[in-house]
């Protein structure tokens, strides 16, 4: 009863938000709300995680956005598709451990851009709400952030669709509803293939967006289970996991449902009321069909302004503030890692192109600061080389030697230093070549055990 009850409070979170989303990527509340059953259930049964909560979600909403405006909702469901199949090839390739190369700058970029583009996604709805609408907003989030001063038992987002959807219609304020936005549900999704012609053309215009899909929904699904991981002090199979969640978006798209991901504040939600198993996932998607369904009427009359009082709410709380905070004492390059993120994610819509971005960022600024971790001490004919030989730090490897100012035969001792991949044996054979066209010999010493089996050892 307690996964039950736990998962009941989850839905209860979920419910409003996934309209939400659902109209940020531009679909009918249907389509979000199928979705989340089926993705729930799915998840449920083969995901590695369990008590994780997984749904549409605002961070893929953004993603596809573009690609329903443009091409229509039957390309939505196909790059889910595609997203499902990229998200099982990762889960079946074992490549969950490449998160892991995922900087913790990385990380809050990530999460801070999705937080501002949540927030920019409501900002037409703001615009055109009127002083009527900005006043619902304003009561919105006075619920939101109130009630829980009061009680927790019952998700303030809740009350705040309930409070404000039953003041609107008693007191008849003209204000849009969520059935202005679209079709809500009306029974049981059915199994259809996405109406595409499948051709090359399909591909060209799915691709890109489905293996966004693909990243964002890895990337905030491995999150989110990590954070569970921390509070209920279990592990997770991250590689069950992402197969997991690609069949499920591979359901869901073949249901009429928008790819999703991981939710990080329902899973909370979860696991702070009890939930520890599958059974509270599954909960979650049932009770979801059957409010949908049994409430449709009610539902329809929710105020949108209600939902943009939540978003921002989750744009909010989402975001990092503590980042802020500790930009002056983080090092400038984790500093510039983590506003190039939020930068670029922003600038092009793409979660997955800041990640990558951000990434790459990383990893060159750590190369850099280990190659600087090298000195090469001369010591008359012998030179003493101690730090890391690779790629980034060869040239500088090569420069320290003089070829010239040597009376005998020179040693090169390596046996402080690490070669780690080709680039390093080329650079001593480099040097070696230097000292022999001045009629030098050279004998190279001390290639650890490591290095050899990094690369050949030089003889």
């Amino acid at each position: 009863m307690r996964e039950i009850l736990a998962g009941a409070v989850a839905t209860f979170a979920l419910i409003p938000e996934v309209i939400a989303f659902s109209v940020t990527a531009g679909v009918d509340p249907s389509v979000g709300l199928y979705s989340s059953f089926v993705i729930s259930v799915v998840i449920a049964l083969f995901g590695g995680r369990p008590a994780m909560i997984s749904a549409a979600a605002g961070s893929v909403a953004l993603v596809v956005a573009p690609l329903v405006r443009d091409h229509g909702i039957q390309y939505l469901f196909a790059a889910g598709l595609l997203a499902g199949m990229f998200q099982m090839l990762f889960g079946f390739a074992r490549l969950s451990a490449l998160m892991r190369y995922v900087s913790n700058s990385v990380r809050t970029g990530f999460v801070n851009a999705l937080a501002v583009l949540i927030f920019a996604a409501q900002l037409p709805h703001i615009l055109n709400a009127g002083a009527i609408g900005y006043a619902v907003i304003a009561a919105g989030l006075a619920i939101i952030y109130l009630v829980p001063r009061l009680t927790t038992r019952i998700p303030a987002p809740l009350i705040c669709v309930v409070v404000l959807t039953a003041l609107c219609s008693a007191l008849n304020i003209a204000v849009p509803r969520i059935a202005d936005l679209g079709q809500l549900p009306d029974g049981l999704p059915i199994f259809a293939w996405p109406n595409v012609p499948i051709n090359l053309e399909l591909l060209n215009i799915i691709f890109l967006p489905a293996l966004a899909i693909a990243m964002v929904g890895l990337l905030e699904s491995l999150m989110t289970a990590g954070v569970v991981d921390d509070q209920t002090g279990t592990p997770s199979n991250k590689d069950a996991e992402a197969r997991g969640l690609g069949l499920a978006n591979v359901a869901t798209s073949l249901f009429g449902g928008i790819a999703g991901c991981g939710m990080i504040g329902q899973t909370v939600s979860n696991v702070k009321y009890g939930g520890r198993g599958r059974l509270s996932t599954l909960a979650a998607g049932g009770i979801l069909l059957i409010l949908m369904v049994a409430l449709k009427g009610v539902v329809a009359q929710v105020p949108v302004a209600a939902l943009v009082a939540i978003m921002i709410m989750v744009s909010i709380d989402t975001f990092d503030w503590g980042s802020l905070r500790r930009l002056r004492g983080t090092p400038l390059l984790s500093n510039l890692v983590m506003l190039v993120t939020v930068a670029v994610t922003i600038l092009s819509h793409n979660l997955s192109l800041g990640v990558l971005v951000g990434v790459l960022m990383s990893g060159v600024f750590f190369a850099a600061k280990v190659a600087r971790m090298q000195s090469v001490r001369r010591d008359g004919d012998s030179y003493v080389v101690e730090g890391q030989i690779f790629f980034a730090s060869a040239d500088a490897f090569i420069d320290a030697f003089d070829p010239l100012n040597h009376q005998g035969p020179v040693t090169i001792d390596l046996s402080r230093a690490q070669l780690w991949d080709i680039t390093a044996l080329a650079a001593v054979e480099k040097v070696r070549d230097r000292f022999a066209r001045n009629g030098l010999a050279v004998t190279v010493v001390g290639m650890n055990t490591a290095s050899g089996l990094a690369v050949p050892k030089v003889p």
